[in-house]
């Protein structure tokens, strides 16, 4: 992986024949490993550049949507920092009964899961949640997912800062970025740490102080504490030091690559010595990330209503033995 994307920025390779003709692959096309992981790369090192390959990311990326065990797809469209409000859970509701979509779950990132829509209703049922301003909550993504947040010092009386202010705030400023693996944020407004920042990517505890950043935390398969990167004094200071350290990943993790085994990898020290010890490369991280969320951030639902890749979503001919024959 580390040496394919020293060459891919070496010899300025911008295409996925490119890097295969110069570095020799042994087939023609690739396979379902290497080629989203070429695409991934080639995305985030040159994202003014490439176009991004659909036809070599998985099915959910694809289509935009989690395809579940019985082939119909499940939708969650994005809640900043886990706030709604009643405009948009009746139009939410309103979607539900239009398409007689079966089952509605609230998910532990905060947000509102609909299951078992149709393939072929899935641009309907996007054009609907677009109309209340509803974009892609990136639920299927190796991208950022959700900024879980608590009431923090708005609402409640042991919050230290807006924790629900930033965690809105990163999630606006972030989304729509791919990275290696899924990224899980969180923001706590103290820390009693209600919003389980702890065992996220990337996590803030409020404290009357600032803001500690967190990061390389898991909670899945493997579960894992996270590690501090720092204490930042404003708001500003958190939001460039995780969109920095998010940069770095995005440039040196490999394609399916979690954070937390990257930072092992890497080495804890390291990612502290150039987030929080080197300024210059600290902004150098940052400005390329803004860079390239110019390119990353449109709304891919809104696209496809749009009639972008509509051939995905129509359905398939039901062809008898009889018509076949004919």
């Amino acid at each position: 992986h580390d040496e394919v994307r020293r060459l891919i920025i070496a010899k300025r390779l911008k295409t996925i024949p490119a890097v295969m003709q110069e570095l020799e692959w042994t087939t023609s096309c690739g396979c379902a490993k290497c080629r989203p992981a070429l695409n991934y790369y080639l995305v985030c090192d040159w994202p003014d550049d490439y176009a991004d390959d659909y036809q070599s990311r998985f099915i959910n990326e694809r289509v935009h949507a989690n395809i579940q065990k019985d082939g119909t797809y499940s939708v969650v469209p994005r809640m900043w920092g886990g706030v709604t409000n009643a405009a948009e859970l009746r139009a939410i509701a309103d979607v539900v009964d239009k398409f007689e979509i079966p089952m509605v779950k609230v998910t532990g990132g905060q947000r509102i899961d609909m299951l078992g829509i149709r393939k072929e209703d899935l641009p309907a049922v996007w054009a609907d949640l677009g109309q209340a301003g509803f974009v892609s909550g990136h639920a299927y993504a190796k991208g950022l997912r959700t900024v879980k947040t608590c009431v923090g010092s708005d609402w409640c009386r042991f919050g230290t800062q807006d924790s629900t202010g930033l965690g809105i705030r990163i999630e606006k400023f972030m989304w729509g970025s791919w990275t290696p693996a899924k990224v899980k944020m969180a923001v706590s407004g103290c820390p009693r740490n209600c919003a389980e920042a702890t065992c996220k990517d990337v996590g803030v505890i409020c404290v009357d102080s600032g803001y500690e950043i967190h990061f390389a935390g898991a909670a899945g398969l493997d579960i894992k504490g996270t590690e501090v990167l720092g204490l930042v004094r404003t708001e500003d200071e958190a939001l460039e030091h995780i969109v920095a350290l998010t940069q770095m990943y995005r440039e040196q993790g490999r394609y399916l690559e979690r954070i937390y085994k990257w930072a092992k990898r890497i080495g804890i020290p390291e990612i502290k010595r150039q987030i929080m010890d080197d300024g210059d490369k600290r902004k150098a991280y940052y400005e390329r990330f803004v860079f390239s969320q110019k390119f990353a951030q449109v709304d891919p639902w809104s696209e496809r209503v749009s009639g972008k890749d509509k051939h995905e979503f129509r359905p398939m001919a039901s062809v008898g033995f009889a018509q076949a024959a004919e």
